[in-house]
């Protein structure tokens, strides 16, 4: 009947019946066991300003009375909501595991503050005390009081674990229907391109289409995950400035510059093969004599990566720079931003910068360290037990 359970995401599936609940972790229990000592050392403080009794007499029952009813309460929970996603019992089930805990704790608690005090440890006796019922009215009270305390601090954040676990799981269906525009957007692009080579150049559109399959086949047999080394997307866009050599031939250099260091760091999938052909598309065809293109992954002092795209061509100004694409709709660079802020939120960025002499540099920026939608945890839905 207390704390709160965040279910465990991995992948598109939500498997709450295998899932380690956070509430279950010996730090909430521990916290928990502190919370309800604070309260048995209370309720000993009030019995004594009371007039009733010695500090210690009373601290020497209500600590047993209080510590058995919580830990048998607690125990019982953990026993009859074992995997499931709700970590407290439903309807009676709750109410009975509350009643039998009070009374569990009453009994063996007050037998051993007797036995502290000098009383006796007959249980039956215990019936008979003068103060047996006071007793039992401050323990069924205070009982009550702190497994709904638990209860509404578990469930409130219980309630805050399943919108975290919402959004996330809606930022992953979004990623994922990003990359699914994104792919088809780049293979009408070639394609278009393959249409005319096909009537100019029968033997480059050859070997064109040769990189197109090897290509498409290392895209499509990469994981479909959030994230992946940067040494594949590498690999990707190697793959990509591959296919384009064939139709622009001589007009089309490039460099590949990944750190060693780099090469495992996770990123999001097809970050880099969007920018490389916008400037393809924006930057070097419209030059007669092409250009060249540098492609390069550096961690900035401050734990962030970033990939940079620069080309020497045209070059974007003005409304090119701010819709992405000088002339089209910059729906790749569209697509990367997008796919960065539901990722990173504001810790990942796209930046077009227009050089001096020409070409543009499209500069990636995100968090080395960072988990996808950690974001989310920081706008306050960290629901911990």
């Amino acid at each position: 009947m207390t704390g709160a359970a965040r279910p465990l995401h991995n992948g598109p599936a939500n498997d709450t019946s295998a899932m380690r609940r956070p509430i279950d972790q010996p730090s909430a229990i521990a916290s928990r066991l502190l919370i309800n000592v604070v309260f048995c050392c209370l309720i000993a403080l009030g019995v004594t300003l009371a007039g009733k009794g010695a500090w210690d007499t009373n601290l020497a029952y209500s600590l047993p009375i209080g510590t058995l009813s919580w830990l048998f309460i607690d125990l019982g929970r953990i026993a009859l909501t074992r995997g499931s996603a709700v970590p407290w019992p439903h309807g009676w089930r709750g109410w009975l595991l509350m009643l039998a805990g009070t009374t569990f704790g009453f009994v063996v608690g007050t037998a051993i503050g007797n036995l502290y005090s000098g009383g006796t440890f007959d249980v039956l006796a215990l019936a008979q005390q003068h103060d047996f019922a006071s007793t039992l009215v401050i323990t069924v009270a205070a009982s009550a009081a702190i497994c709904f305390l638990f209860y509404s601090r578990g469930k409130a954040r219980f309630l805050e674990a399943t919108i975290a676990q919402a959004q996330r799981d809606a930022a992953e269906a979004r990623l994922k229907l990003l990359e699914a525009q994104l792919e088809p957007h780049m293979l009408f692009n070639t394609l278009a391109n393959l249409r005319v080579l096909v009537a100019t150049d029968p033997p480059r559109a050859q070997a064109m289409l040769d990189h197109l399959i090897a290509y498409l086949r290392a895209t499509l047999g990469a994981s479909r995950g959030t994230l992946h080394p940067l040494a594949d997307e590498f690999a990707r866009v190697a793959d990509y400035l591959a296919l384009m050599a064939v139709r622009m031939g001589p007009r089309l250099a490039f460099t590949l510059d990944l750190p060693e260091s780099l090469a495992q760091a996770s990123v999001p999938p097809l970050l880099l093969q969007p920018l490389v052909e916008n400037a393809i598309r924006h930057g070097l065809e419209p030059q007669v004599e092409g250009g060249r293109i540098d492609v390069q992954a550096r961690l900035l002092e401050d734990a962030r990566i970033q990939l940079a795209v620069r080309d020497t061509g045209a070059g974007l100004t003005g409304a090119g720079l701010n819709s992405g694409a000088q002339g089209g709709s910059g729906f790749g660079l569209q697509q990367v931003r997008e796919r960065l802020a539901t990722l990173y939120g504001a810790a990942g960025t796209l930046e077009l910068i227009a050089g001096s002499a020409g070409g543009t540099s499209a500069t990636v920026t995100f968090p080395l360290n960072a988990q996808p939608h950690e974001h989310l945890t920081a706008q306050g839905l960290d629901c911990r037990g």
